[in-house]
């Protein structure tokens, strides 16, 4: 069985952080979306894997390598535009060729393995299994009806009535025959090539359609309250460690995991949190569900619910920073210079809070 992850898109949801990074490598717990796509996978069994990419796919590709750190072989699969999910299938048909396979969204996070699933799925010889979570925006989704005897009866997108609650969660798994079915649908009004058209496709022409209702959660993390909120579920499962250096005048409380080479010195670390590797954390307080990667300096202030990415510098804050995604490379101090005020240089779609 092969693995087919989607890493294409722009992820305008995540902009600005996405102008210049892929939203599959924006970390949650210091490990980029997309390597815990990876390991779910390699987890099921699953060794030979193609990626989708598009405008990202050099940064894609720096940072997934050959896929042996996994122990799989990865494949890169072009798409040249982002024309929806069936369109990724056409363009992986040469790469999938008759082996049946997993379809895993890189932006997916969800709480259940999916080895079980996997295993259930080629032991029953359905032509396809999705799963589903029962949510309650189910108007923004698409949705699986199921008939009386537990198939997959039809599936709606964005049911202006209530049709039901179940979303399709963006974890497929295909035969073959799912290239009869991206053949023969058209594109939507949106100019996409729809999967669930291509599962419709399947569900007339009377093949197995097998749903999977999902127990734990599941997040797209598409926006930044949803990567807060992944970060926060993920946090919550750490195994504290400590191989960095606390000096005396610090406190570590809780759930904490600090990497190697990094310092605290005379802070608070309360968590769940995870500090990683060169990081130094100096007269500050760091509070739960925050994560702050390689190479940062905190100093004089005070982070919680937080995700900070790589060498990033915050400078004697006056106040709280909270409930925030801070990208790459970049500086937050408090300016001495007179007259006082906001000095910001924001990249499109921004969002600032001001004291």
């Amino acid at each position: 069985m092969k693995g087919l992850i989607l890493s294409g898109g722009k992820g305008t949801r995540l902009r600005p952080i996405t102008y210049t990074s892929a939203k599959q490598l924006v970390p949650v717990a210091n490990k980029p979306v997309l390597f815990y796509t990876i390991e779910d996978l390699v987890n099921a069994g699953i060794t030979d894997i193609g990626i989708v990419v598009g405008d990202t796919r050099a940064e894609i590709r720096q940072a997934v390598g050959d896929g042996s750190r996994w122990g799989a072989h990865v494949t890169y699969i072009e798409q040249a535009e982002p024309l929806g999910l069936a369109h990724a299938v056409m363009v992986a048909e040469d790469y999938l060729g008759d082996s049946p396979f997993v379809m895993y969204l890189g932006d997916n996070m969800l709480e259940d393995r999916i080895a079980p699933f996997v295993e259930e799925y080629l032991k029953g010889g359905w032509d396809c299994q999705v799963l589903l979570k029962r949510v309650n925006n189910w108007q923004q989704l698409g949705v699986a009806e199921l008939a009386d005897d537990g198939r997959v009866k039809r599936l709606v997108e964005k049911p202006t009535t209530f049709v039901s609650d179940l979303a399709l969660v963006g974890i497929y798994m295909f035969n073959s025959h799912i290239f009869e079915a991206v053949h023969n649908i058209k594109p939507s009004w949106r100019n996409e090539y729809e999967i669930t058209d291509a599962i419709q496709y399947l569900l007339d022409h009377g093949y197995h359609v097998h749903p999977r209702v999902l127990e734990g959660w599941w997040i797209d993390t598409g926006k930044l309250e949803d990567m807060l909120q992944v970060n926060h579920l993920v946090l919550d499962r750490l195994a504290p460690n400590i191989e960095g250096f606390v000096d005396a005048d610090s406190a570590v409380q809780g759930k904490v995991v600090v990497e190697k080479g990094a310092e605290i010195i005379n802070s608070r670390i309360r968590g769940p949190v995870v500090i990683g590797a060169n990081t130094r954390i100096v007269n500050s307080y760091v509070g739960p569900y925050t994560a702050i990667n390689y190479g940062c300096t905190i100093t004089d202030s005070e982070i919680e619910h937080s995700i900070i990415l790589e060498n990033s510098r915050v400078i004697d804050l006056p106040g709280r920073l909270a409930d925030s995604l801070i990208g790459r490379n970049v500086e937050i101090t408090r300016s001495p210079i007179k007259p006082k005020a906001y000095k910001m240089l924001l990249g499109d779609n921004s969002n600032v809070g001001v004291l």
